[in-house]
């Protein structure tokens, strides 16, 4: 209410109220049960179909991803221009704890993929509109290049600018075995965490971020452990190294794609309305006069 409404402003009896539009589609979408959970949120954390505010979260999505591969990139960069000085333990951690913190300091905005293979798990399993998976992975992957830009820009082409390539002694049938496998478990921590199933909230950054450093540790040495897709082609690019790159746009997508059905057997279909937060994020549109 606005305090100034007029009679003629009122709705006709029995036109149909766009609401009710709202509430049929989450219905038809989610079920009866988790619909009834739905509709007790408030409307700005269970209207995602709203685009309003998909800048805002691109922005979000190109930021996030522009510090993981700076850190990630950056890490690889930094140790050949100091000749060894980072160590691999630093290399792996780097990333890891970027994760973390950007999920906990704006995953409410745009959900915090940072990945295009983590949008599109979250699109499968019916948490995020595909219509806006384009545009996320668009805005990852040009979070990515303009990281190694600047990494390029101030140290110059170490390191092929920090690119992920196979480990010497290693087959092409071996790095791309570790990738999907590494990115079944990636993608299978994102899920897990962001699902009413488990609510473990603000952790689920502690376990992502945890999985991206055990997983570098024990296999960085085959594949650099990248796991995503816009990690690996960001350098790639600004390198102009393309070689290898086509074991880390598709091995990725392989694993994650694992991961849906492994998630499909382990809680069924869908996330549940703490998935869809999860994935979406709960970006409040700014106060208005209306209560």
């Amino acid at each position: 209410m606005t305090g100034e409404e007029h009679p003629g402003d009122a709705v006709p009896a029995g036109a149909p109220d766009e609401s009710d539009h709202v509430e049929e589609s989450v219905r038809a979408r989610h079920g009866p049960r988790i619909a009834a959970e739905l509709e007790r949120e408030p409307v700005w954390a269970r209207d995602f179909t709203d685009l309003a505010y998909e800048g805002r979260r691109l922005f979000s999505e190109l930021l996030g991803t522009f510090l993981l591969v700076l850190a990630g990139a950056g890490a690889a960069v930094l140790d050949a221009a100091t000749h060894g000085q980072i160590g691999r333990g630093a290399e792996v951690t780097a990333p890891g704890l970027t994760v973390l913190a950007v999920i906990l300091f704006m995953g409410a905005v745009s959900g915090a993929h940072l990945n295009p293979v983590v949008s599109i798990a979250f699109a499968l399993r019916g948490d995020f509109a595909w219509r806006r998976v384009p545009a996320y992975i668009a805005a990852q992957c040009a979070g990515a290049v303009l990281a190694c830009l600047v990494l390029k820009a101030t140290f110059g082409d170490l390191a092929h600018v920090g690119a992920t390539l196979p480990g010497p002694g290693f087959s092409t049938a071996q790095v791309f075995v570790v990738e999907a496998v590494l990115s079944f478990g990636l993608v299978s921590t994102v899920l897990g965490t962001a699902s009413s199933a488990q609510n473990v909230g603000s952790l689920s950054a502690v376990g992502v971020g945890a999985y991206i450093v055990t997983a570098g540790l024990w296999a960085g040495p085959v594949s650099g452990a990248s796991m995503n897709p816009a990690r690996s082609l960001g350098p790639a690019l600004v390198s102009a190294d393309l070689h290898d790159l086509w074991i880390y746009l598709t091995a990725p997508v392989v694993g994650a794609l694992t991961a849906v059905g492994a998630a499909l057997i382990l809680r069924g279909p869908g996330g549940g309305p703490g998935g869809s937060r999860a994935a979406q994020g709960t970006l409040q549109p700014p106060r208005t006069g209306r209560r």
